[in-house]
């Protein structure tokens, strides 16, 4: 194929910030330009796949994770956690795809985020899917689909938190699809690395990256030999920018899967500049890529 050209549901509508619109912005690009160009190849069936669409409740976003309080997530950092569905149901009438799958983990916020498009757009016009439950076995489910050779997907990966397992993400091998996935380095990820290496968390933070706790551990922590009163004593600290190399990690482990990933995601900060969230594009097609880093520059 050769393109010719240079942890669950989101907050209310009335809920954003500089952050958001970042993301919603370089998506909604991107969504454009790969409509744009699928039109030229009519013989692949286009999906839009969004594994975390909700319906945009408070207080849905208050169970994202059982971490929630324990990492004192603030209303500020709340607030770059918000959906697409809107924007890419909106779009010109002839930038549309084939089949739109909507998943989140509860049918009545689907419920909700139906009631919700059906205001903007005629639903019944759309070849649309809610789906709920577990986005892991959405993804998984969408992966065997796309390895027929009918369907080209643009998948959106927006949670908040680190619902994503990596055997999910693995799934998507070899397949048609363009990925933009949410990853929550400095909101989630770097707080459960603890300074002092004692991974509360090991489970999640293996499933979510993929990782043995040894090579986790090999990462993200400095073990030295220091001299004391006492004789030599080994000591554990964390490396200094932990939140860039979350992401450049995870930029890492998905080149596995794909052919194209940004080397340089768009990072989302909060606003004394410190990193929340990186925003990764992943690709089997060169022009993909292109297109992706060219909006992260201009965003």
């Amino acid at each position: 194929m050769t393109w010719n050209t240079n942890l669950l549901s989101e907050p209310t509508g009335d809920w954003g910030g500089p952050w958001t619109e970042k993301k919603l912005d370089a998506f909604a690009k991107y969504v454009k330009a790969y409509l744009t160009i699928m039109r030229r190849f009519p013989q692949w069936k286009t999906i839009y796949f969004d594994g975390f669409a909700g319906s945009g409740s408070k207080e849905k976003a208050k169970q994202i994770t059982d971490l929630y309080e324990q990492l004192k997530i603030t209303e500020e950092e709340e607030r770059v956690y918000k959906g697409a569905a809107e924007r890419v149901l909106t779009l010109e009438n002839d930038l549309a795809f084939d089949y739109y799958y909507f998943i989140d983990k509860k049918e009545e916020s689907l419920e909700k985020l139906k009631n919700k498009l059906g205001k903007k757009v005629d639903l019944s016009k759309r070849n649309i899917a809610f789906r709920s439950g577990d986005a892991n076995k959405w993804i998984i489910e969408l992966a065997a689909a796309l390895k027929s050779d009918k369907y080209a997907a643009l998948v959106f990966l927006d949670p908040f938190g680190m619902q994503i397992d990596w055997s999910s993400i693995k799934a998507l091998k070899d397949t048609r699809s363009d990925v933009w996935i949410l990853v929550p380095t400095g909101i989630i990820v770097n707080r459960l690395l603890d300074k002092a290496g004692e991974l509360k968390y090991t489970e999640k933070l293996q499933s979510f990256f993929g990782l043995s706790e040894e090579e986790i551990k090999g990462v993200f922590y400095k073990q030295e030999l220091k001299t004391t009163l006492f004789g030599e004593e080994e000591s554990i600290s964390k490396i200094s920018k932990p939140i860039e190399m979350i992401a450049k990690i995870y930029v890492e482990r998905m080149k596995g899967v794909w052919k194209y990933v940004t080397e340089e995601p768009l990072r989302l900060d909060n606003r004394n500049g410190v990193p929340l969230f990186h925003f990764v594009f992943a690709s089997n097609v060169q022009t993909g890529i292109k297109i992706a880093n060219q909006i992260i520059k201009k965003i």
